[in-house]
């Protein structure tokens, strides 16, 4: 099945974009959890063209995540509560209706809210969505949640919460989830602005967690009985799993803040167990009781960095890491060295051309759906913000 995609944004060629060729995500094979990396063939070492930026649909409210079904629906979420379906062909265009809206707690100028999205890898079958959320607790505390919906007759019901009480705030609340290639649901959790939280393996904040698709402990978790992944996180964003190694990689942000600890953002490779140091160390101090991030953007620089995800399609750029960056307004890329551990190449994408960029997705034709969130309190929104992009790189 092939979709047409709808008006063109403003582009660097004004040509015509390529469709969506098919119509579902295909699963990389299943390596154990925390694989050791091997070297594989590297990207291309130099920098990617922009062929062409596409606007898929408009008028969306800070939307954060989002995952395309096999059916051709791509599912967007916004902060607000509600999860939007966004359609190609000769329905193109966002649908009034939400799929489904939450009892999620949003603000304007804060990060909590309506935040990521995961399709059931087995989604044909089972119709399952998973999103995660900030509510209001009794006695007015922000807390967290991981649910499962069911899709019904194009909509989303019989909420089932599978993971509750992660610590949350007005900002710092991660959110990101996403399936791995083992089957395991990976979740993104920040530290809720108390720092002390990503050392502390008692609680859920800070860090990464992996689950089973019904929300229980994997019996081959680094820490038994415990969800707990990783630790000594500040706010993860972005997830992704390279496509030859199948080893995950995140974005996480620094303290940029906080003078004189400046911006340090991250990208980081994730291993079983492993302590990525906040709040006691920053930016790359060499402790051997901690992991190192891969990249980072030192004391001046701010990417505040988004979802994430890699080329997986065959070509010059399979294996390029991509992000969003919000602060930074491009979408970055990176080509790891061979061994995954260092940085081969670097560079900035649609710099300062649609704002604040929230979310990167690899479509199944190897274009990237993007999301922009200048609506989100912290941008500047054009009239028809905010906007799901599809952008061709060669």
């Amino acid at each position: 099945m092939t979709f047409a995609c709808a008006q063109p944004a403003t582009g660097p060629t004004g040509t015509p974009a390529p469709t969506l060729s098919q119509s579902a995500r295909t699963s990389p094979p299943a390596p154990t959890p925390t694989p050791t990396p091997t070297p594989t063939p590297s990207p291309r070492l130099g920098p990617a063209v922009v062929e062409n930026v596409q606007l898929i649909a408009s008028g969306l409210e800070a939307p954060w995540g989002m995952a395309l079904a096999p059916d051709g629906r791509l599912f967007v979420t916004e902060r607000p509560g509600r999860v939007r379906i966004v359609r190609f062909g000769t329905r193109a265009g966002l649908e009034a209706q939400p799929w489904a809206t939450l009892p999620a707690r949003a603000n304007p100028d804060a990060e909590r809210g309506l935040l990521g999205i995961a399709l059931d890898p087995d989604f044909s079958r089972s119709g399952f969505v998973y999103l995660y959320y900030s509510y209001a607790a009794p006695g007015g505390a922000t807390l967290n949640r991981l649910v499962r919906l069911h899709d019904i007759s194009g909509a989303g019901t019989d909420e089932k919460i599978l993971l509750d009480n992660i610590p949350g705030s007005s900002n710092h609340d991660g959110g990101r989830i996403e399936f791995g290639p083992d089957g395991k649901l990976y979740v993104a959790t920040g530290d809720g602005e108390q720092q002390a939280r990503a050392q502390d393996r008692s609680s859920l904040g800070g860090k990464i967690l992996r689950l089973e698709k019904d929300g229980s402990v994997p019996a081959d978790n680094p820490f038994p009985g415990s969800p707990v992944f990783s630790l000594g996180h500040r706010n993860v964003q972005g997830l992704a799993f390279h496509p030859d190694t199948g080893v995950l990689y995140e974005t996480e942000h620094g303290p940029s803040g906080f003078f004189p600890a400046c911006c340090q953002d991250e990208v980081n490779l994730i291993e079983a167990g492993a302590n990525y140091g906040w709040p006691i160390v920053t930016g790359k101090p060499g402790d051997p009781r901690f992991r190192d991030p891969i990249a980072w953007s030192g004391n001046i620089d701010t990417w505040a960095p988004s979802g994430a995800a890699f080329a997986t399609r065959p070509g010059p750029l399979r294996g390029s890491f991509l992000f969003a960056a919000l602060r930074g307004q491009h979408m970055h890329r990176i080509v790891f060295t061979p061994d995954g551990r260092g940085v081969a190449f670097e560079e900035r994408l649609i710099v300062n051309q649609y704002g604040r960029l929230r979310d990167v997705y690899e479509t199944p034709s190897g274009e990237f759906l993007v999301l922009t969130s200048n609506r989100d309190g912290r941008g500047r929104p054009a009239a028809d913000d905010d906007r799901v992009l599809l952008v061709t790189l060669r």
